[in-house]
């Protein structure tokens, strides 16, 4: 397509897309400058150099603030969450889309609506909930509090993927004597590999930069996640940017780096979602 643009044009769609990347990747660069700032060089005339490079401020967060710890929690919340949330998805999906049932149509409706609902009209039933189970301060229990909003998200993903696959694949592995379990894993699911992989990056990312739900049921400081302990690095009237840059850049760091290495099978399922056989 660009071969066929005179130079004037290629001149103006360069030029909008260099705009648009300094747009997104400003905010990333300005957070990684002010992290290795001094508080006295933050507080001058604001500039996009760093005079006098630090690293203390990652030194204090992850000496004296323990961060590394809420990064291993955080990552073993979005990792289970993920795994469970797929588990459990993948076979509802499956079900909705491939069998035939009363109330199908009901069921996958409701499971969107469950998805819409507000956090905020929810934390005091799921609270109360939790403490009879015995999970209140407990990483499984933020595990299970979201899975409620994990599951139906990946379910009414995964039904567009699933969509997109015709049935007469897996129709053919139970003609050659394959189960219908069977085929799902050996036919559907090697075929929905993008669309797994985007829908467990939505879910690992919306578990990893949660905020609301971690910050009502975790109380403990050695059980933070990283969104309750960047929360915690502001003391008072008192915000120490430094600081808070650099949690901000630690917690960017791993869920940039799961995108740039699924970003093909995140682009990729996103399109075979938006397809129906």
């Amino acid at each position: 397509m660009l071969t066929r643009l005179t130079l004037g044009q290629k001149t103006v769609y360069y030029s909008l897309l260099v705009l648009l990347a300094v747009f997104i990747l400003f905010p990333i660069y300005y957070m990684f400058t002010v992290s290795l700032k001094t508080p006295r060089d933050i507080y001058r005339v604001p500039s996009l150099l760093v005079p006098n490079p630090t690293t203390q401020n990652y030194v204090d967060l992850f000496g004296k603030q323990d961060f590394l710890q809420s990064i291993g929690n955080s990552l073993l919340v979005a990792t289970a969450a993920t795994v469970i949330s797929v588990f459990i998805s993948v076979l509802a999906a499956y079900s909705l889309v491939r069998l035939k049932y009363r109330f199908r149509d009901g069921f996958s409706r409701l499971i969107l609506f469950s998805y819409l609902t507000p956090s905020a009209l929810l934390f005091i039933p799921l609270s109360v909930i939790i403490a009879r189970l015995g999970l209140a301060n407990t990483l499984q229990g933020l595990i299970f509090v979201y899975l409620t909003f994990s599951a139906p998200l990946s379910t009414w993903l995964l039904m567009g993927f699933f969509r997109s696959i015709p049935m007469d694949l897996e129709e053919q592995a139970m003609v050659d004597g394959a189960t219908r379990l069977q085929a799902m894993y050996r036919i559907l699911l090697p075929l929905s590999t993008p669309g797994l992989v985007a829908v467990s990056v939505f879910t690992f990312t919306g578990a990893w930069n949660e905020l609301l739900l971690a910050l009502i049921f975790i109380t403990s400081p050695e059980k933070r996640t990283v969104p309750v302990a960047l929360q915690y690095l502001i003391t008072g009237d008192t915000f120490r940017w430094g600081l808070i840059m650099a949690g901000s850049v630690a917690a960017a760091v791993p869920v940039m780096v799961l995108y740039y290495l699924a970003q093909r099978f995140v682009v990729q399922g996103l399109a075979a979602g938006a397809v129906k056989s």
